[in-house]
């Protein structure tokens, strides 16, 4: 740590941006405070202190209270970073923040850091970005807050928490040079299982474990430990998450990487480690277990078992307040894993039916709302298969050993919850089930007819939300970039696809209520799914297409469409906050009727909201109707001969 208050300025943005003299003045009106653990430096809704806290050493956590007193930590402060500055603006502070480890700030007056903000530009732009992505944060977290409370009965909003309310701190730590001798009994006298190994920066470069220390040494009989060091032995397989992430972004990453622990990092700082012990301790250890039981299953009936446990999940996400785009990638993940399972059950019972192995590698495909990474609750099946082209053996006899497949693999995944398309879109289906080569004509042939053929409009539509879920994907992403070419090649589809669109409007009347069906069963209702949400699946993906992006789950297409400079930033997050909306009463409205044993059927009756989350919700068809208009102005006929 920096001897004295100039040299901690120098080193940290924004006041290295400041000249010399500025620092030398600076240093001279500047105090350090420390607080001990647990001590709170500023409390929720008390008056502004006007003042700057900087770090130097210790950490804090950002707490906030909800209106019924539940406690969430929302935020992780470290060294080189700041907190307090929502005070410097507002007259009240929105959050808490309490000292997790022994805490040395430098405190910097409201009025010494308007005076820079009015002198310096660097200074102030680098401030203001900070206070906006704090404060965007920190808005998203109560806007969760409020909304789910109407769903939720837990106490604490798990997957709300962050990393930093969760990890240990400090971490223990080796170099590569440390002897591994030096390194067990680190271990052994702070009663861990893990070390992680830091370069001459402190930058974590690996992790050594017990199980390295047994497997790399003691199970290979090395005679000569006393001499190597922890940089021979250590796993490289670092897995590292920001200390601001939520409780599902470890437990996912923990997955996906198939790793026990993972470390915390701050502005690429190591602050803390968490594992996976400590994932189950946070949460009982039965959903955690899913992957490993979809992994284990010997047949088709144990994974429809597991299916019902998804669907429990999927209240829990829901009632411990997780984002909806965290419920949806977790969704996906254990509904992909399920999927995957069930195929790879399927081709061994081809072969225990005498059927040799399948003659050309394959794709298994998704589309509709499981290839977007979209679906909730389990829906009917939409998929098809790609297979690859043989020099000599014809299409349609390897048809004939897929076609069978698929059977089995459309019956199998009907039996685990999926049930079967009623528009017959699956890869059972010869239509759904063709070569490489076969697809891409058959969707140069849509693109070229879909001004005069209805039928071309509605399979394109299915078609290009397609992802692949298990075999060569290689052949997937063959298929999407021609795909990409084919619509590129023809202007006049952004609009007929418009048009379609365009068909039916956002469910809001002309004073600003809703307009709501005027009989028949769902009297009084609004249908989420078809008259609001496919919009926005509809317009963003004609944007996404145009653009050449061949991502399929909408937030991602958003997202990619910023980068691209297809959308504007502002019209891209507008869009992103009112489909989460829509989604979110769609899950809660659905899950509330399933959980009664009715079925899911996205209607919702606006009387029974209350007025915040009316008001909310006509917001969001607002972001319908603008994202209508921008697609209408940006892709009709018009556009086509400007």
């Amino acid at each position: 740590m920096p001897k004295n208050i100039r040299e901690v300025l120098e080193s940290i943005p924004p006041f290295n941006y400041l000249p010399s003299d500025v620092l030398d003045t600076l240093e001279l009106k500047l105090n350090l405070k420390t607080f001990s653990p647990g001590i709170y430096v500023i409390r929720q809704s008390q008056d502004s202190l006007n003042t700057l806290f900087l770090i130097v050493r210790g950490s804090a956590e950002i707490v906030a209270v909800n209106d019924k007193g539940d406690e969430a930590v929302i935020g992780y402060r470290g060294v080189e970073e700041f907190f307090g500055e929502t005070g410097l603006i507002d007259e009240q502070y929105p959050a808490s923040v309490r000292v997790k480890e022994e805490l040395t700030c430098i405190l910097i007056p409201g009025e010494v850091i308007e005076h820079l903000i009015g002198k310096h530009s660097d200074f102030a732009s680098y401030l203001t970005e900070l206070l906006v992505v704090r404060m965007r944060s920190l808005y998203d977290s109560i806007i969760h807050e409020q909304i789910f409370d109407s769903s939720a009965q837990l106490e604490t909003p798990l997957f709300r928490k962050r990393i930093s309310a969760i990890m240990s701190s400090p971490v223990i730590t080796c170099t590569t040079d440390h002897l591994i001798t030096d390194v067990a009994r680190i271990m052994e006298q702070n009663n861990i299982s893990a070390v992680v190994v830091t370069s001459g920066d402190s930058n974590p470069v690996g992790l050594i474990t017990m199980a390295n220390l047994v497997h790399r040494v003691l199970a290979r009989s090395v005679t000569d430990y006393l001499a190597i060091t922890a940089g021979q032995i250590m796993s490289r397989n670092v897995v590292s998450i920001a200390a601001d992430s939520f409780y599902v972004d470890a437990l996912m990453a923990a997955s996906r990487n198939q790793v026990k622990h993972l470390v915390v990092t701050s502005r690429g700082r190591l602050v803390g480690m968490v594992t996976l012990a400590d994932l189950i301790k946070t949460r009982a250890a039965g959903n955690l277990k899913l992957i490993h039981d979809i992994e284990s299953q010997p047949d088709i009936d144990g994974l429809a078992r597991i299916g019902t446990e998804i669907d429990t999940l999927l209240n829990a996400l829901v009632a411990e307040r997780a984002p909806v785009p965290e419920i949806l990638m977790i969704l996906n993940e254990f509904h992909e894993r399920l999927t995957r399972k069930v195929v790879q059950l399927c081709e061994l019972d081809m072969v225990n039916r005498g059927y040799p192995v399948a003659p050309v590698e394959y794709c298994w495909v998704n589309t509709g709302s499981a290839g977007r990474e979209e679906q909730t609750i389990r829906t009917d099946q939409d998929n098809f298969i790609i297979f690859k082209d043989h020099a000599t053996e014809s299409a349609d006899s390897i048809r004939e050993y897929f076609l069978k497949l698929a059977l089995l693999i459309n019956e199998g995944l009907d039996r685990c919850g999926f049930v079967k398309c009623p528009g017959n879109v699956m890869a059972s289906n010869p239509q759904w089930c063709k070569s490489l080569g076969e697809w891409e004509q058959v969707v140069e042939h849509w693109v070229e007819s879909v001004g005069g053929d209805p039928n071309a409009l509605r399979q394109i539509t299915i078609m290009m939300d397609f992802k692949p879920v298990y075999g060569e994907k290689k052949l997937a992403d063959t298929l999407w970039k021609k795909v990409i070419t084919f619509y590129g090649q023809s202007p006049a589809i952004s609009h007929y696809l418009t048009q379609d669109d365009l068909s039916t409007k956002v469910p809001k009347t002309i004073w600003g209520g809703f307009a709501t069906e005027k009989s028949g069963p769902h009297k009084d209702q609004i249908n989420l799914k078809n008259l609001a949400c496919v919009h926005m699946v509809n317009c963003t993906r004609i944007f996404a297409l145009k653009n050449g992006i061949t991502e399929t789950n909408t937030f991602k297409r958003l997202s990619e469409l910023r980068k691209k400079g297809g959308l504007k930033s502002d019209e891209a997050d507008f869009i992103e906050t009112a489909y989460e909306t829509l989604l979110m009463f769609r899950i809660r409205e659905n899950l509330k009727k399933v959980n009664r044993g009715e079925k899911a059927d996205n209607y919702i009756n606006p009387s029974h909201l209350t007025r915040q989350e009316r008001e909310i919700l006509k917001d969001a068809f607002t972001a319908v109707a603008r994202l209508q208009k921008l697609t209408s102005t940006s892709f009709t006929l018009f556009w086509l001969i400007r």
